[in-house]
């Protein structure tokens, strides 16, 4: 696979999906998905800890999938570990050769399934930004030297529904300061309201790729409108989803519509299949994204 920073740089439509490493030592299955998927998809995020639920740690993961010839964004909350902690991991990274890194704060352990952990957030996701590209530069976020340095692909995760926008896009030109040099998005189901942050965040002239959660049912839709902040699922979608007699190929028909209605919009898409990641390559192709 061709690394992600080059087909960044290239200008080319790009396609990240979500993997989650297990809750377990059984890597397997999530191997396979990827190893099914290279052909179509440029990059793998590898979750850390997803929905605040115990899981290995995406480093491992990540570092057998390079050993595969796969390409994995190593994804690092700022929920669970300090900066000293965090900093370390970073250094881990790319001496396993794990060379692509998005940052985000993460779910607070109160929703996941260790509720009475102790949340960190030490640092926040621009805070890291700048501590990975100190690193880069020799380094650490004390100032202390190095001995050797690392060289990542730095990526954010931006809310383009998000109540302020204004607020939104401004948290994003900080991360874009701080060394971001692309960003996934959350789910996107309203693409005129995507076009509104489309427009708002062009001028900081930065790959944006549009996140894309295929539906599965209305029950669904209807928990992201009441839980996941930043996701708003139009009503028509939930009925359209909630009416269907063969849910997966609406699903697809819907998500490759969204898929359509982005064009021009974004640099590529970030795929969140959670579960049906056997469904990427029908969806893309249905989109006319990938042959």
């Amino acid at each position: 696979m061709i690394s992600l920073e080059k087909v960044l740089e290239s200008g080319k439509f790009v396609v990240t999906c979500e993997l989650n490493p297990p809750k377990g030592t059984d890597l397997g299955p999530l191997l396979d998905k990827a190893q099914r998927l290279e052909n179509v998809v440029d990059a793998f995020n590898l979750t850390d800890s997803h929905a605040a639920h115990m899981a290995m740690t995406p480093l491992a993961a990540a570092h057998l999938m390079v050993d595969r010839g796969l390409e994995p964004i190593l994804q690092i909350t700022t929920r669970d570990r300090n900066r000293i902690a965090l900093q370390g991991d970073l250094l881990g990274a790319h001496a396993l050769g794990v060379h692509n890194v998005v940052f985000m704060g993460g779910d607070p352990p109160s929703t996941g399934d260790h509720p009475d952990a102790k949340p960190v957030f030490d640092v926040y996701s621009s805070m890291m930004l700048k501590a990975a590209k100190a690193l880069q530069n020799g380094h650490d976020m004390a100032g202390n030297p190095l001995s050797g340095s690392p060289r990542f692909c730095l990526g954010a995760v931006v809310n383009p529904g998000a109540s302020d926008l204004g607020e939104e896009i401004a948290r994003m030109d900080e991360k874009v300061q701080a060394g971001a040099s692309f960003f996934q998005t959350q789910a996107v189901y309203d693409a005129a309201a995507f076009e509104r942050f489309a427009r708002a965040a062009e001028p900081l002239r930065v790959p944006v790729l549009a996140g894309i959660i295929p539906l599965k049912s209305a029950k669904q839709a209807q928990y992201m409108n009441a839980h996941v902040p930043g996701i708003t699922v139009p009503e028509a979608v939930m009925r359209e989803i909630g009416a269907a007699d063969d849910r997966v190929a609406t699903s697809l028909a819907m998500a490759a519509r969204t898929i359509g209605q982005l064009d021009g919009m974004c640099q590529g898409l970030h795929i969140m299949a959670i579960g049906w990641e056997a469904h990427i390559p029908a969806l893309l192709t249905r989109a006319g994204i990938r042959s």
